[in-house]
This record gives C-alpha cells, structure tokens and sequence, in this order.
C-alpha cells in the first residue's frame, strides 16, 4: 500500500519540473507547510483531499496523480466529474455572493 504513494511524489516530480517551479513554491500556493511534498517521498502519506487539491493546483486527474493512468487523460470521465464539480461548486459561489450583494 506505501508503495501506492510512491506514484505521488514521482507524479509530484514531473509536474513541478514541468510548471517550473520548485518544491517550496508549490507548497506556499497551496499553503501547505514547508516539505510537506517531499515527505511523501518516504515518510508521509498524502489524505485524499491533498491529492484532490493538488490534482486540481495541476490541472490532472487524480487518476494520473495516483499512477492508475499513465497519461494525463484531461478526456477521463472522471476527470470531466471532478471539473463539472469544481465548476458547479464556482458557480454556485458566484450566485450566493450576488445575492449577498
């Protein structure tokens, strides 16, 4: 099961390569504490709301960020569930704020 979470940090890896940032700079858009990230190399497991927000700071399935699938599959029905989700959840932030107004 440890092994599982190995996926995560090498994921982690080649998205923070790929968006050129580093490690820290990642942890502080996200407001997670310092080498929060590294430690899932080894010591830590990540819950699953981290790997659903940082699936989301990436623009990647979870499904990519667990290692399930090999590609950044943006066309996964699960993928398109999560967006639907986020963008519905937006809306529905943007409706409530204009009623407050």
């Amino acid at each position: 099961m440890e092994q599982e979470y190995l996926f995560v940090y090498s994921r982690l890896k080649l998205l923070i390569k790929d968006a050129h940032k580093s490690f820290n700079q990642v942890e502080r858009e996200l407001g997670y504490p310092r080498n929060t990230l590294k430690n899932y190399k080894y010591k830590k497991k990540p819950s699953i709301g981290r790997v659903f927000e940082m699936a989301n700071y990436f623009n990647v399935s979870i499904e990519f960020l667990l290692g399930i699938e090999e590609k950044d599959n943006k066309n996964s029905l699960a993928y398109r569930l999560e967006k639907l989700n986020r963008e519905k959840k937006e809306l529905e932030i943007l409706i409530l704020e204009g009623q407050k107004e």
